[in-house]
Order: C-alpha cells, then sequence, then structure tokens
C-alpha cells in the first residue's frame, strides 16, 4: 500500500533524530570549524518566528543564531536553506487553512538581502509582503533585494 505523501507541516515536525552536533572532515572542516550544528526544522523554525515586523535576516545571521545557541562553532547552510523553505512552506499551508499567527517567512532573505525565489509565491509575493511592513525592493536583473541591506 503506497504511503500518502506528508504535508509540509508534517515535514516541518519530523526532526529527522535532529538536532546534533557533527565534526566536519578535510575541507569542511576548515570552513565551518570542529563543531558544526544540523538543526531540527523546528530550530530553525522558531529562529524564523522571532524576526519581528520590519526587520528582516539573512540565512547567515540566522546560522550564526543556532550555532552560538547550541554552542557550535557553525550551523550546517543546506539543512538551515532547506528547512527555511519548508518552515515558509509550512506556514503558507497554514495560512491557507485560515490560520492568522503563521511563521513570518517573508522575512528571511538570503545573503545581502536577496528574496528567495523557492518561497512560496516566489518573490513577488514576498517583496509584496515585505513592501507592506514598510520595505522597500530594489530588482536588479532576475533577481530582488531588500533596499539599503
Amino acid at each position: 500500500m503506497a504511503r500518502a505523501k506528508k504535508n509540509w507541516r508534517e515535514k516541518l515536525q519530523d526532526s529527522k533524530d535532529l538536532p546534533k552536533i557533527i565534526k566536519p572532515k578535510g575541507k569542511g572542516a576548515t570552513q565551518y570549524g570542529d563543531r558544526m550544528l544540523v538543526p531540527s526544522p523546528l530550530q530553525v523554525d522558531a529562529v524564523m518566528k522571532k524576526v519581528r515586523k520590519g526587520k528582516v535576516m539573512t540565512i547567515a545571521n540566522m546560522r550564526k543564531k543556532l550555532a552560538t545557541e547550541n554552542n557550535a562553532t557553525s550551523a550546517c547552510p543546506l539543512c538551515c536553506g532547506i528547512f527555511a523553505w519548508i518552515s515558509a512552506n509550512a506556514a503558507q499551508e497554514a495560512e491557507d487553512e485560515g490560520k492568522k499567527r503563521i511563521t513570518p517567512w517573508w522575512r528571511t532573505v538570503k545573503a545581502k538581502g536577496e528574496l528567495n525565489p523557492k518561497y512560496p509565491g516566489g518573490m513577488e509575493e514576498q517583496a509584496k509582503r515585505l513592501r507592506k511592513e514598510g520595505h522597500k525592493i530594489i530588482k536588479r536583473s532576475k533577481r530582488w533585494f531588500v533596499a539599503g541591506f
């Protein structure tokens, strides 16, 4: 019997035996230090929930915060990016079902304030929500950024 595909909120709740601290090897040890956090999806979601209205946070800043909170030298960039994407989609799924208090995923941006095309509704939706909170959005070719970041 085929198993039903998980929805976004189920994916967010799936800890996958995380968080854990790993010791990177080779080039990773040089780049990420000797204690790299592999966070759980809910840890990433918790940091995203704390970004206040009118503010934005980069994934890099989120990684630093998670590493500090967990006594690690760094946090996995790949996992943090994927889990932010899961969090954003889980929040959108909840909003689509009528929930009012959701994770403000639109306040989490990529490096240099770049909007994320993989978030729900793409850069257009993220820009719309950020503008509503007072941010100015600048378009540079196909990439969009929060002004003054």
